[in-house]
């Protein structure tokens, strides 16, 4: 039986250079009281230090000073294994100034490793990252110089190449969950997504270590076995804690992510217009509205964070989206995906499942088409979405989804930095050239290859707010300019290499 105690007792486990694993994806199931208590024993005692912390995705705020970060601030954690970094700025920062290491290996294959340690295997073999960024052949999953740790290597299996990763040993795991029964059992009930609790729960056991589950209420009746995600037996430490958000920084319950009030499909768009303000970006509504031109009826869709977003949205508001399955990678699948810091959440979910089994699906190819963000998009088709100089977003899911998905339809704007486009009478006008240039002659880090789709036969798409590009056999093909804009002066000179042009 679980012991029933506080965060700090809980807490008082974790010793100097354990691995500490979290179950949470972005603000979604974020473990927050754990680990912000975390970061606060260590700045009173000076205690647990070296650290590493394991987590698929990310576990941050969005913004800086946020409680998930204080024991990476504080200065207890000396290596992170992430996938995402976009919510967790001063961890970025950090990794970027060399002082703290950082590892980034895309969602779907740390999700697969935590499985796979839950099993007791010491490895987990996988095609996705082949020839992108983590490939040892390339330089790995490496973020700074006092990086050191091989996480991946090379493997031959029957003349094919495969990468293989390490699967972490999970001293202890801090996992985030709606409710505990009279014999420990954990639900998810009030959760937009479960994620990997079980594996991760499973996988500390499989290394001798301890499961910590922080639950908003403890019930005094035997939950439903069907309903339970980890079993009692399962969990050393509950900790009550009755506050928790169920999306951090959104201080509102919202019944629609958990599944107590179900969205019918074409009543998503009313949803919608309750929460989206009037105002829109004009550039992003331009890719939205392209974008979803390339959906058809009968389709399983992926529709990934920032712009694409967008995409889902418009989807709805044409009803598209009752003739399309919806899903993303922490599980949700129906209904729409949810934006901003909940974006992870389902509105109108009809199921939803765990992460790896998501993946699974994923990397079997059952995706007919995923919307993504770029950061860079090179000559030859290659796509950096998680790594610039300045700028450390992590890769996220996007590697799994972009290998694996029948089509790949690309969505980011022109330019960045201050763009402006104005659209009157169907006609776009560009108005400001951003700053900086998302078309390059060469990416500086490679998050989706082109050589992978050739070979892959995938129909790849590059959408923005004034043109339209496809790969072809040698690179970017020029295949459609938005009407008013001029091909020569705002698509072709401001490209810093040829492409052909088949408008």
């Amino acid at each position: 039986m679980p012991k029933y105690v506080t965060p700090q007792e809980a807490l008082s486990v974790v010793k100097a250079g354990d691995t500490v694993g979290i179950n949470a994806f972005l603000g979604l199931v974020n473990p927050v009281d754990l680990v912000a208590e975390l970061g606060k024993r260590y700045e009173q005692t000076g205690e647990p230090g070296d650290l590493t912390i394991y987590c698929s995705t990310g576990f941050g705020g969005w913004t800086s000073n946020s409680r998930c970060e204080a024991p990476i601030r504080a200065g207890a954690v000396k290596k992170l294994v992430l996938s995402h970094f976009a919510t967790m700025p001063d961890t970025a920062q950090m990794i970027l100034n060399n002082e703290v290491e950082g590892y980034n290996l895309p969602l779907g294959v740390m999700s697969h490793m935590v499985r796979a340690a839950a099993a007791g295997q010491p490895y987990y073999i996988t095609k996705i990252g082949c020839n992108l960024f983590v490939d040892p052949r390339i330089g790995g999953s490496k973020l700074n110089d006092i990086s050191k740790d091989d996480w991946v290597s090379d493997l031959e299996i029957d003349g094919e190449r495969f990468l293989c990763y390490k699967t972490p040993k999970l001293d202890v795991v801090l996992i985030k969950g709606s409710s505990a029964d009279i014999y420990g059992n954990i639900t998810f009930e009030k959760e937009p997504t479960t994620l990997d609790a079980l594996a991760m729960a499973q996988a500390a056991r499989a290394n001798g270590g301890k499961v910590i589950v922080q639950v908003s209420k403890l019930s005094g009746e035997k939950h439903r076995p069907w309903n339970v995600i980890i079993p009692g037996a399962l969990v050393d430490y509950i900790c009550l804690c009755p506050e928790q958000d169920q999306v951090y920084g959104v201080d509102e319950y919202d019944p629609t992510f958990s599944g107590d009030e179900f969205v019918e499909p074409e009543k998503i768009v009313d949803w919608l217009s309750r929460r989206l303000s009037g105002d829109s970006d004009t550039a992003r509504s331009l890719i939205a509205r392209r974008g979803e031109r390339e959906m058809k009826p009968g389709q399983i869709v992926n529709v990934g964070i920032g712009i694409p977003e967008g995409v889902s949205q418009e989807a709805a508001r044409t009803g598209l989206i009752t003739q399309l399955t919806m899903t993303v990678e922490s599980g949700g699948v129906g209904g729409m995906p949810a934006s901003g810091k909940a974006f992870g959440s389902t509105v109108g979910a009809h199921s939803i499942i765990s992460t790896a089994q998501m993946f699974d699906f994923y990397d079997g190819g059952g995706l007919d088409i995923c919307f993504i963000g770029a950061l860079e998009v090179d000559k030859e088709g290659n796509v950096n979405g998680h790594y610039s100089p300045n700028k450390l977003a992590g890769i996220g899911g996007f590697s799994n989804i972009t290998q694996s998905s029948k089509k790949v339809v690309f969505c980011c704007t022109f330019s960045a930095g201050g763009l402006q486009v104005k659209e009157e009478n169907g006609r776009v006008t560009v108005v400001q050239e951003g700053k900086y240039q998302k078309f390059v002659d060469k990416v500086s880090a490679v998050s989706f290859s082109a050589a992978n789709a050739h070979a892959n036969g995938q129909e790849i798409l590059y959408v923005t707010e004034r043109c339209v590009f496809r790969l072809g056999e040698d690179g970017l093909e020029l295949i459609e300019v938005t009407p008013g804009v001029d091909m020569k002066k705002d698509v072709l000179d401001r490209l810093p290499f040829e492409v052909k042009v088949c408008v």
